[in-house]
């Protein structure tokens, strides 16, 4: 079975989500393998994990360097791997430093580019959710190993038993000269809510809420469901929230089990960015809002009467 091989998006030695729902996607391919770029000691960090979601090998490519340069030690990786290997395709996450990393990968391989992929196919085709979602397409590589990014939350992960058999990849030296150098790294301050993309149920509030000190309604049902917030474009356009939380087309990708949708009318950018959650409720003063289309329940009613009930309720039910 041929090897696929999938780029472990980590931080500090945690695994992000979207790497185990590469490596679901990649069994439909083959063989999944995992590389480890970073600093030395990374892999011993994170091999069980992936081995408990499928990884029969882990390539471990650390160093110095790997951990003190942005992209480049990434591509050197999987470009390495890639010619030893001859795999049947390369998944990286849909983010912003993953599709740079596919495209400079492409290129180096000479092979085709699949972008922000939401399924991939056991013949090699993607499924891919284009002009904001108002169609979906199939896409297939024409030539070469195909470099396929694959948008957070677009596979469900599904956990299974690996080897994780470590193979040491050594990494050329990075030219400073045409690469970026981190200087520094400052934890993302975000409370002890869940991160946006990581996250099981997720609150948002848009252009309904009003103004930022009113978006405190929908942080209190957020905390009481235990769950991330999110914001409309319109609201982050607005100052009511920072555009680190937004979601939609512009902002991040989400797939959460649970989206609360408060004050938000759908515009087609916003539901581009959520509508793979499991379960939508959406609440709007507007009984004509798009948000209604996608949602599996909508309570037509005002955002400030209903959310406080629902996050007393919720309360009620935990107590």
């Amino acid at each position: 079975m041929a090897e696929v091989l999938v780029l472990v998006d980590h931080v500090d030695g945690e695994v992000k989500k979207v790497t185990y729902e590469l490596l679901t996607a990649a069994r439909t391919l083959g063989e999944p393998s995992a590389v480890v770029v970073g600093a030395p000691g990374t892999a011993g960090k994170v091999k069980e994990s992936l081995a408990s979601y499928g990884a029969a090998k882990v390539y471990v490519a650390e160093s110095d360097d790997a951990a003190g340069y942005l992209v480049t030690p990434k591509v050197d990786a999987l470009s390495t791997v890639a010619e030893q290997a001859s795999p049947a395709a390369v998944l990286v996450a849909a983010t912003s430093e993953g599709k740079e990393i596919a495209g400079r990968l492409a290129v180096r391989l000479g092979s085709g580019l699949l972008v922000d992929a939401v399924g991939v196919n056991g013949d090699g085709s993607v499924d891919q959710s284009i002009f904001g979602g108002a169609f979906s397409v199939k896409s297939k590589a024409a030539k070469g190993i195909p470099v396929i990014s694959v948008r957070p939350g677009g596979v469900e992960a599904e956990a299974a038993d690996g080897a994780a058999e470590e193979v040491s990849v050594s990494l050329p030296a990075v030219d400073p000269a045409k690469s970026a150098r981190i200087t520094g790294v400052e934890p993302v301050v975000g409370g002890d809510r869940p991160e946006l993309t990581e996250a099981t149920i997720v609150v948002s509030g848009g252009r309904g809420v009003g103004s930022a000190e009113k978006f405190e309604v929908v942080e209190k049902l957020a905390d009481a469901l235990g769950a991330a917030v999110g914001a409309s474009r319109a609201a982050v356009d607005s100052g009511y929230y920072p555009a680190q939380f937004q979601v939609g087309q512009t902002g991040k990708t989400v797939s959460p089990q649970l989206y609360v949708a408060l004050g938000i009318s759908g515009a087609i950018q916003h539901r581009a960015g959520m509508q793979t959650s499991k379960t939508i409720v959406a609440v709007n003063k507007d009984a004509e809002a798009p948000i209604f289309e996608i949602a599996d329940f909508g309570v037509v009613g005002d955002l400030f009467n209903v959310a406080p009930q629902l996050t007393e309720e919720v309360a009620k039910r935990k107590g």
